[in-house]
């Protein structure tokens, strides 16, 4: 079976509180982007599972998200031996999601493969096992995340007839750097209301908090968004953590040719 788990971006980003198990409790919306991995899993008569990659290089030391979350259903159910074969094109550390997506396409891939019959909420709660933005990817719709980003709502974004660029400036933010100087605080305004209101309203109140860290330390990223708003962007933000920076446009825009190598682009992708 050949899957192609996608990307997402975050619409807003509020960090509201500090948990006693030291996780943070979000309020965001995320929104699949067709940015696609390729994931292929096929069942072997080997006494071991394998895994194996190719694009961009991963961690293959048996500690993938895709064999964990193997592993999380082979515990469950007896399952044979499957090989398992990441093409990783969605960047890593970019705040787009693709482990998280590649983790849980992995569950919804063998549930379908060996007819084990798991509903959709059973496997939200297998997927939040595996990180806390991996349930999203279940029924991959746009949702309103809540908790640590695994308590779900859905929610309507009429941004259809836009597109996306998004620029990645090969930049890996860790969680600790994220997180550094951001004070949690309850959202003065929700962001879904936020989302209710025109697009071009955007600007002044939908905020992704960690840019307040991260700018702080990679000022490049912070010109990334300023660059996009310059080349006409409705809207333009950091997904997640960062560092990847995203710009809502009306009309298709080729970023290649404003931007120098140092970076990747995904340019006029169709919301």
């Amino acid at each position: 079976m050949i899957v192609f788990p996608n990307a997402k971006i975050n619409l807003g980003l509020q960090i509201t509180e500090k948990r006693s198990d030291g996780f943070h409790n979000i309020e965001t919306v995320f929104y699949p982007v067709p940015i696609y991995d390729i994931l292929e899993i096929i069942k072997t008569k080997e006494s071991k599972s394998e895994f194996s990659n190719s694009g961009i290089p991963i961690n293959d030391s048996g500690d993938n998200l895709c064999q964990k979350a193997y592993r999380l259903l082979s515990d469950k159910f007896e399952l044979p031996s499957v090989k398992i074969h990441l093409h990783k094109q969605i960047p890593i550390g970019a705040g787009l999601g693709g482990g998280s997506a590649d983790a849980t396409f992995t569950l919804k891939a063998i549930n379908e493969m060996f007819d084990l019959q798991i509903s959709k909420s059973q496997l939200e709660q297998f997927s939040e096992q595996l990180g806390s933005d991996c349930p999203f990817f279940v029924r991959n719709t746009p949702a309103l995340a809540t908790g640590k980003g695994e308590i779900l709502s859905p929610i309507s974004v009429n941004i259809q007839d836009y597109h996306v660029g998004i620029v990645f400036p090969k930049i890996h933010i860790s969680s600790a750097l994220a997180y550094s100087n951001i004070i949690p605080k309850p959202s003065q305004r929700s962001i879904a209301s936020v989302l209710e209101i025109p697009i071009n309203e955007w600007h002044e109140l939908l905020h992704n908090q960690f840019e307040d860290s991260v700018f702080i330390n990679y000022p490049e990223i912070q010109q990334i968004k300023e660059k996009l708003y310059k080349l006409g962007a409705i809207y333009a933000s950091m997904s997640g953590s960062g560092s990847a920076v995203y710009g809502i446009f009306k009309t298709p825009v080729d970023l290649a040719t404003k931007f120098d190598d140092k970076f990747n682009y995904f340019g006029s992708l169709n919301l």
